[in-house]
């Protein structure tokens, strides 16, 4: 009984720590070798950081552990929100969220905590009939959040691309670079393929020896899942210390954000909801 504990408690966090350690360091190094703008930056944050969610729900729907995946979405969703206003606090950035760009993300991230909880509450079944709406929902917050970013964050992009200047002589070392970073990236993705596979396997056993609620389950993973957001809000408002750059950081980790929650909502969700109806 115990092993499967502590089978749990491992594999969980291997996957934080490959997520944190390997991927979300990976991502970042590739993205600024190529001059990423911080909104790039942290849209392909939000995708590194919802892989574990990703992993999760996959194995958990594989196993007939829906419910564990709706709870895992909606509490990886609410606490990626809180790690966010911590992190934003913390850093003293609380007067760049006014930005209408960023406002508008937060609200959208909100809908991503709303829409989950008013379906569980109104009992609406995730069936495959939910699948093109939520695949809707996510196009058109996408084309919202890029166009409230070309409007009211037009000086902070012409920043970016003035202070990007390509050095000819650096091309083949960047070129280079490039290329490891894809191949970590590709060995990163088959770790956490087993690693998740395993993390499936001790969540179903746990189930049934213990007869734990798969609200529990999902709830305990959206903790864990959530971990590699809270390590990627820090770092991108650290990594732009100057006064003058602190609006990119929070554009960064507020992108990191979104792409995250309506990752896990209305894509990941969705993958699961095909799994489950497949099965």
């Amino acid at each position: 009984m115990f092993l499967e504990i502590i089978k749990f408690i491992i594999y969980s966090a291997l996957i934080v720590l490959i997520s944190k350690y390997i991927l979300v360091t990976t991502l970042r190094k590739l993205a600024e070798n190529l001059k990423l703008k911080p909104k790039t930056v942290g849209n392909i944050a939000g995708y590194a950081t919802s892989i574990p969610e990703l992993l999760t729900i996959t194995t958990s729907s594989l196993r007939g552990l829906s419910g564990a995946s709706v709870y895992n979405i909606i509490s990886s969703n609410v606490i990626n929100f809180i790690q966010y206003i911590g992190a934003i606090l913390l850093n003293k950035n609380v007067d760049k969220i006014k930005n209408r760009a960023i406002i508008t993300d937060i609200i959208l991230v909100i809908f991503t905590i709303l829409i989950p909880i008013v379906l569980l509450k109104m009992n609406i079944e995730l069936n495959i009939m939910i699948a093109p709406v939520f695949v809707i929902l996510y196009i058109l917050f996408r084309v919202i959040n890029d166009n409230v970013h070309k409007i009211y964050l037009k000086n902070e992009d012409e920043k970016i691309e003035h202070e990007i200047e390509v050095e000819e002589e650096k091309e083949s070392k960047n070129r280079f670079q490039t290329i490891k970073y894809i191949i970590y990236l590709i060995i990163t993705g088959i770790l956490l393929y087993f690693v998740g596979d395993k993390l499936g396997n001790t969540l179903e056993n746990l189930c049934k020896l213990f007869n734990i609620s798969e609200a529990i389950i999902g709830i305990l993973l959206g903790f864990i899942t959530s971990i590699p957001e809270l390590m990627t809000f820090f770092e991108s408002q650290k990594h732009y210390k100057n006064e003058d750059d602190d609006m990119l950081g929070v554009v960064e980790a507020t992108n990191n954000l979104l792409t995250s929650n309506i990752l896990n909502l209305f894509a990941i969700q969705t993958i699961g909801i095909l799994i489950t109806s497949i099965l």
